[in-house]
């Protein structure tokens, strides 16, 4: 994208009244956003959905005026831009007809990685969720996935700092500019969140802190994410919202159950009720659903030992596969009497043992 490119799209951005559905379809008409601007005004209104109250600010020259210099502080802040078209936006993010026509990016952000989760919550997550939450991400660390969230007090920040101690990829999605950081009490992570990937944002250094901003941060959240997981939620909350938008862009959703007579679950037990999330109670549920494989060059190397200690439901899948040679997930957990999402945590770590292996239609054998 040039510098005049990105100009008048940031004009386009700008506009009141102008959302990121009519701009796009007014650049799919116009070829670009420096066409939409410098189009008749007689011309744009031929197309369906687009009337005058709509328009009435398009050619105010404001835009390019603050365009200019929003353009002046990405440059000196050596801020990379995203436009929706570009082979470098959010590949999952394009398939949304309300995402950002540009997005804003600070750090190392690689997004090439196709396994990306958020991880929501409440902000006054309890000790519990946050040792889920930890152990959530421990575990699916195997699987390299990148850990996107809001960067916001509670779950937000634990999934952020438990991404980082397990070398992944960690991203936050903030709902105000890259000139500022809320709450100002994380500006000690900044760093590292930077180190390990980095922030995205659709807002300008311009605009105003605004709690509705957060609403409108989560459709980014949500849809540049395979699945989205909610550790814990009160009733009503943020992180709702945000497994509201991703089921609405058909994505996967996931929901810790907690005891019911905590406040704390209250939302995540009304998501697993009401079948807008899969329970998730196991860290090896969420590669089991998404159907995640671990490839040979992220395999730890393995080496079959001779003596190798196995609990007792590991015990019970060993001789059953002993006796019934390569058999599917689903039959070996009905023949062992166990959930299907344990076995399948169980496969994974006898696999890690070098005792088991997986085959092609979710078989598995003795190795």
């Amino acid at each position: 994208m040039t510098e005049r490119e990105l100009l008048y799209t940031l004009a386009l951005q700008h506009v009141p009244k102008i959302g990121d559905v009519t701009a796009k379809k007014l650049i799919s008409h116009c070829g670009s956003a420096e066409g939409v601007l410098t189009e008749r005004k007689n011309n744009l209104l031929k197309i369906d959905g687009i009337g005058s109250t709509i328009l009435q600010n398009l050619f105010d020259r404001k835009h390019l005026k603050d365009a200019e210099q929003e353009l002046q502080f990405i440059k000196e802040n050596d801020i990379k831009c995203l436009y929706f078209t570009a082979p470098d936006y959010p590949e999952r993010l394009k398939q949304c007809i309300d995402s950002p026509i540009l997005i804003f990016q600070a750090g190392k952000v690689n997004l090439n990685n196709k396994r990306i989760i958020s991880i929501v919550g409440t902000r006054k997550i309890t000790t519990s969720g946050v040792a889920f939450c930890e152990k959530l991400i421990e575990q699916l660390a195997i699987f390299d996935p990148i850990i996107v969230s809001g960067f916001a007090y509670g779950t937000d920040i634990t999934a952020h700092k438990a991404a980082i101690k397990h070398k992944l990829q960690t991203i936050g999605c903030l709902a105000h500019g890259l000139d500022q950081i809320y709450p100002k009490t994380h500006k000690k992570y900044m760093v590292e969140v930077e180190k390990h990937g980095g922030f995205l944002t659709d807002f300008w250094s311009s605009d105003a802190f605004d709690r509705n901003n957060f609403l409108k941060r989560n459709r980014i959240i949500a849809g540049m994410s395979e699945a989205t997981i909610v550790i814990e939620s009160a009733e009503k909350g943020g992180s709702l919202v945000t497994a509201d938008i991703a089921n609405s862009y058909d994505r996967d959703v996931f929901a810790v159950p907690g005891r019911v007579t905590d406040s704390q679950s209250t939302g995540c037990i009304n998501l697993i009720k009401t079948q807008q999330a899969h329970l998730l109670s196991d860290p090896m549920d969420v590669p089991y659903i998404l159907n995640w494989q671990l490839e040979n060059a992220q395999k730890p190397a393995i080496q079959k030992q001779l003596f190798v200690e196995l609990n007792p439901d590991e015990t019970r899948i060993y001789n059953f596969l002993k006796d019934n040679e390569k058999q599917l997930l689903d039959v070996i957990a009905i023949a062992c009497e166990l959930p299907t999402f344990k076995v399948a945590g169980l496969l994974l770590t006898m696999e890690l043992k070098g005792i088991a292996r997986p085959l092609p239609g979710k078989l598995f054998e003795l190795v």
